[in-house]
């Protein structure tokens, strides 16, 4: 049975990520970090075994995303990890894997085990032999890095996942505008909340309140009805550390929601059936804007092989755009920041990718470093 094939090759994909596996020869793209579009001969001759058939698959439904790059016209395209491949297929295409998804404690249990997994393979001291494949892989910049790769201040490669800066490596650009990206990542924008279920986050469920894992009637979630949205996607790529997308006060301690370990892909949060976002394990922080003393709901949300969620700010903190905010631990993530009504006007290139180029298209993700303009005040608090 195909579905099972692919349960027992992401497992494999997660095994073959330990330093320890006989054919893992200190090579990310011998597991997880494999890209089917380039592999050289030998690699994945094992994938074979389990989905002979995953190549014509890769054909036939999306492998990837296209991106667009600020101040140009050009869109790239990113394809999907294995690892991210494979759970796509698992769980997204088709209505029966929808259902599977939704109703499979089999599947719920499998994602959970095998995020905690590769966590205790990131985490053990032998995982720093991945370290220099990992930059070569993703052609990382180790010339902004605080500590250069080969620092005993990574004693494994989770230390490097979530590696700090040197200072002034992300400057806040374009000081008129109140607003800053929170990652390096992949954004899209929208003016309020219903434009973002209209137009990229499709799960019928979806909700603010939902998301924050609060009832309608709680005052955050009613000074946020209406709000605008932002979401920032990180690939596993990127660093992996959240700042704050404004000059604000931390507000209460952060609060951790449990959930699922789902992919956050756009394939699954633009599917309609399917509410990853709000399902996701999550963790909350408020944020009081010093500008218009309005609040900012700062949502981290984990996703498919991500570890953890660390703050590195506490209640009562003080905050400007840019600063530190936390980081996640390994895997691919994403943060949702939703604004009260008539704080933000977003940046109108971000708008406009955002936004499908013709009907029953969706938007488009940008390519975004922390620091880099987003959005500026409304004219009202002018």
């Amino acid at each position: 049975m195909l579905e099972g094939n692919i349960i027992e090759a992401f497992k494999e994909s997660v095994e073959r990520s330990n330093p320890q596996h006989a054919d893992n020869r200190n090579d990310v793209t011998q597991g997880i970090h494999g890209h089917l579009h380039h592999f050289a001969p030998g690699h994945h001759v094992w994938l074979s075994k389990f989905v002979p058939q995953l190549q014509s698959l890769a054909a036939k439904y999306h492998v990837g995303n296209y991106v667009a790059i600020r101040g140009t016209n050009r869109r790239i395209f990113e394809s999907m990890p294995i690892y991210a491949r494979l759970g796509m297929h698992i769980l997204f295409y088709g209505k029966e894997q929808v259902k599977l998804l939704e109703g499979s404690k089999r599947v719920d249990a499998l994602l959970m085990e095998q995020s905690k997994r590769e966590g205790q393979i990131y985490d053990s001291p032998e995982s720093r032999s991945h370290i220099p494949s990992f930059i070569k892989t993703y052609n990382i910049d180790t010339t902004e890095l605080l500590y250069p790769p080969e620092s005993p201040a990574y004693k494994n490669f989770n230390d490097f996942f979530y590696r700090k800066l040197k200072p002034g490596a992300r400057p806040v650009e374009n000081p008129d505008h109140e607003f800053c990206s929170a990652a390096d990542c992949r954004l899209v924008v929208y003016p309020a909340v219903h434009d973002a279920q209209t137009f990229w986050i499709k799960g019928d469920q979806f909700t603010v309140p939902a998301l924050l894992g609060l009832d309608k009637s709680d005052p955050l979630c009613r000074a946020l009805e209406g709000g605008s949205l932002a979401s920032f996607r990180l690939a596993p790529s990127d660093y992996h550390r959240f700042h704050s997308l404004a000059d604000a006060t931390v507000v209460g301690q952060p609060r951790d929601i449990p959930g699922q370990y789902f992919t956050v892909n756009p394939q699954a949060v633009n599917e309609k059936n399917l509410d990853v976002l709000s399902e996701n394990k999550r963790s909350v922080l408020v944020l009081n804007h010093d500008a218009t003393n309005k609040k900012i709901a700062f949502v981290a949300v984990g996703a498919l092989l991500v570890g953890s969620i660390q703050w590195t700010v506490s209640s009562g903190s003080k905050v400007r755009r840019g600063d530190e905010l936390g980081f996640f631990a390994y895997g691919g993530s994403t943060v949702v920041a939703i604004l009260e009504p008539g704080m933000v006007e977003w940046d109108s290139d971000l708008i406009a990718n955002s936004l499908p180029q013709k009907p029953g298209h969706l938007g488009t993700e940008t390519l975004m470093k922390v620091g880099w303009s987003i959005g500026k005040l409304s004219d009202k608090w002018k």
